[in-house]
């Protein structure tokens, strides 16, 4: 079996939503999955149509059990079932106050690894849904894992975005001594971060003022050629690249509670995931 981590230090890059659509054709292969949601946001949770305000054990609460004082909740006691058939270790917004006892902690970056121990043998594949952010919570992920897949958007700071990513590993390499090594990125086409006024209008109005409007490429081409510039340096640095277009599922497939593999199966972005789903389960 392999625990996987979701991550990027970056929000709106498609980190949830792949890890969700993954877990949903993993399990639609008949594997077993968890999720384990360790974003105080809780997305992952509420994509698996469960409400993170009503549950009564929490991420927080396998967390704070470390700790004197707190109940003893193994991250078992967590889990619930979904309509979707993946199982779930749920967020919420009150893992927020966690972190600031993580820091009087000397080995503070295990913890998920310690708890996950309880119940690997319990499942083919743990997917950790890591938060947009450098904190424990990721390094926590990160350490837990065997695997971890990248999400990286297709806009402008994509590959800022990956130098980044890449100190946070090394970090953990030289202070900790375990090497983490992504094994996958996955390119998202629907949350590009493109400033305003965005670099193509930009660079369309200076090629107007050069050249004239006949001389001007139409922004779609210029998008493209963007998008295709990107994906060209990321498949330099990754060994697996797949790149995943924008489709309308998604985001009905998220309002409905459950990944896009039980929403729309057949669906574009649906067979990107199903492919992805593929080669994790062989993981």
């Amino acid at each position: 079996m392999s625990v996987i981590a979701f991550a990027h230090h970056k929000g709106g890059t498609g980190k949830t939503t792949s890890c969700l659509n993954i877990a949903g054709f993993l399990q639609k292969a008949g594997k077993k999955v968890l999720v384990v949601d360790c974003d105080p946001q809780a997305n992952a949770t509420s994509g698996l149509g469960i409400d993170p305000t009503v549950q009564p054990k929490n991420m927080y609460d396998a967390f704070m059990s470390i700790f004197e004082g707190f109940p003893d909740v193994s991250l078992e006691d967590t889990i619930i079932p979904t309509a979707s058939g993946i199982d779930l270790a749920p967020s919420s917004l009150d893992l927020v106050g966690v972190e600031p006892y993580l820091y009087n902690l000397d080995d503070r970056t295990s913890i998920l690894k310690e708890l996950i121990a309880g119940v690997r043998d319990k499942y083919d594949l743990i997917l950790i849904d890591t938060p947009p952010s450098m904190g424990q919570f990721v390094i926590n992920g990160l350490i837990a894992a065997d695997r971890t897949i990248v999400t990286l958007d297709s806009g402008i700071f994509a590959l800022r975005g990956i130098e980044a990513l890449g100190t946070i590993f090394d970090d953990i390499e030289e202070n900790i001594g375990q090497e983490i090594v992504a094994d996958m990125a996955i390119l998202t086409r629907w949350g590009a971060s493109v400033p305003q006024p965005s670099a193509i209008d930009s660079f369309a109005a200076f090629l107007k003022r050069l050249f004239g409007e006949s001389a001007t490429p139409a922004k779609d081409e210029l998008d493209a050629r963007r998008l295709a510039s990107i994906e060209e340096e990321v498949r330099k640095l990754f060994k697996e690249v797949y790149t995943v277009p924008y489709d309308r599922h998604i985001y009905e497939a998220q309002q409905q509670g459950m990944p896009i593999s039980h929403y729309a199966p057949a669906s574009e972005a649906a067979l990107v995931y199903r492919t992805i789903a593929a080669i994790v389960a062989t993981w």
